[in-house]
């Protein structure tokens, strides 16, 4: 491998059941969000790596959420998974009975990370949002959250985000992770500001060509949509996907 390529490791943590694998294959691996209910538990640490932008590449650690799992990560296995991670993304649902053991498992994660990777990024993942009545939805996320910046002393946590895989809030997510993550993004977006102006069109954004994440943009005018650009990720990704369903 090119020497002048940059890895960044990412930990994607959670209890079982959560969704970490299932946002997985929505974002990598082009799954349809319906079709994720037939995917099977991690059963172990699933790394995998994707180029993004030339000569940068994440390291993704799918981490299984079974009980006697997490115990390992948190023994045997703790230099081996937290050392050199550049961002813990802690995958949280909302709708668990579970939530004491997932809250005590968040904090044994954020104190080996702080041993191991302390100026990692945290990013959790409050998830499936759309179990929750939508007239109930923002103070749940509310409560959430601050648990689990409660219990986030010792780390950096850069944002706590409400997440579903059935709407454009999982890329929103996930795009401002990767965001993070590229070297020299405020150099790169000034040059799309240039681009804009140079054109003389009302905004310009770029989507990551695998993942059509969000990498960039440059609006001159008022975003009222904040969600805008997302939406637009997540409906050119399903248009490709049933392009692929109908191809000789």
């Amino acid at each position: 491998m090119d020497t002048d390529i940059k890895i960044k490791k990412l930990l994607l943590m959670g209890r079982r059941r959560a969704g970490k694998t299932s946002m997985h294959a929505i974002i990598f691996a082009n799954y349809p969000a319906k079709e994720t209910m037939g995917i099977g538990f991690t059963i172990d640490v699933n790394e995998s790596k994707f180029k993004f932008m030339g000569k940068f590449v994440l390291n993704l650690w799918d981490c299984g959420g079974q009980e006697r799992l997490m115990k390992h990560y948190f023994s045997s296995q703790r230099e081996t998974i937290f050392k050199n991670v550049e961002v813990l993304i802690y995958v949280f649902d909302i709708s668990s009975d579970e939530s004491k053991e997932d809250m005590n498992d968040y904090k044994q994660a954020i104190a080996n990370l702080a041993i191991y990777s302390k100026n990692a990024f945290v990013f959790p993942l409050i998830h499936k949002m759309d179990k929750i009545p939508e007239h109930e939805r923002a103070a749940a996320f509310e409560q959430k959250k601050a648990e689990i910046l409660e219990a986030s002393a010792s780390v950096t946590v850069k944002e706590v985000f409400a997440t579903s895989i059935w709407d454009e809030t999982l890329y929103k997510a996930w795009s401002q992770i990767v965001q993070l993550l590229i070297p020299n993004l405020d150099t790169f977006k000034e040059s799309l500001k240039q681009l804009s102006h140079i054109c003389d069109c009302d905004e310009i954004v770029v989507f990551e060509k695998l993942t059509f994440l969000v990498i960039a943009y440059h609006d001159n005018r008022p975003k009222k949509d904040i969600l805008r650009y997302e939406r637009i990720s997540n409906i050119i990704k399903q248009f490709k996907l049933s392009c692929g369903y109908f191809s000789f």
